[in-house]
């Protein structure tokens, strides 16, 4: 299986990762947040790229190469805006189901995530964190190819809480 660890740093400066996820928005441009830094970080020819896989829906995901960006692809999700797209929590898991499946897929051996929708999206963080890891757990054993998961979070209580959570899950009290 897997391993799957959480980091407090910059998603747009994970050098030994092959692919980063972007909380994108529906038309894949850049943004604020996560999609901004790796926008601006990839360079124009990201967003060029990006323009005929737009829009997207919550729970999509799609792939793109990650141009500037010390990766080899980025991989768009679109995750849910709390209160107002729903189910919430069956998009936010469809987000990291779907960003895996398709990692498998193209031969992606390691991923790193942002905590999506738990930004400007509004998504509770305690929930969205197990939303996410509870998800990413579960769909590990239909991804062989995949050898590391890694949360990238911004500040050190996001860190906190989600390396609390995963453990939690771990050993089956979440």
């Amino acid at each position: 299986m897997a391993t799957i660890e959480c980091v407090q740093g910059d998603i747009a400066q994970q050098s030994d990762i092959e692919a980063v996820v972007n909380a994108a928005n529906a038309e894949l441009r850049i943004g604020g947040g996560v999609a901004g830094a790796l926008h601006r970080a990839a360079g124009p020819g990201l967003a060029e790229e990006c323009r005929p896989l737009a829009p997207i829906r919550p729970g999509q995901a799609v792939i793109s190469g990650a141009h500037e960006l010390p990766n080899d692809y980025v991989i768009h999700c679109l995750g849910p805006v709390y209160g107002i797209d729903e189910p919430a929590d069956e998009l936010l898991a469809a987000c990291y189901r779907h960003a895996l499946e398709l990692a498998e897929r193209e031969g992606i051996r390691s991923i790193a995530f942002p905590a999506i929708s738990s930004g400007a999206f509004g998504y509770p963080p305690t929930e969205a964190a197990r939303v996410a890891l509870a998800t990413v757990l579960k769909t590990l054993p239909d991804c062989p190819n995949i050898e590391l998961v890694r949360f990238v979070l911004f500040d050190a209580d996001s860190t906190g809480l989600h390396q609390r959570t995963l453990e939690s899950l771990e050993s089956g009290q979440g």
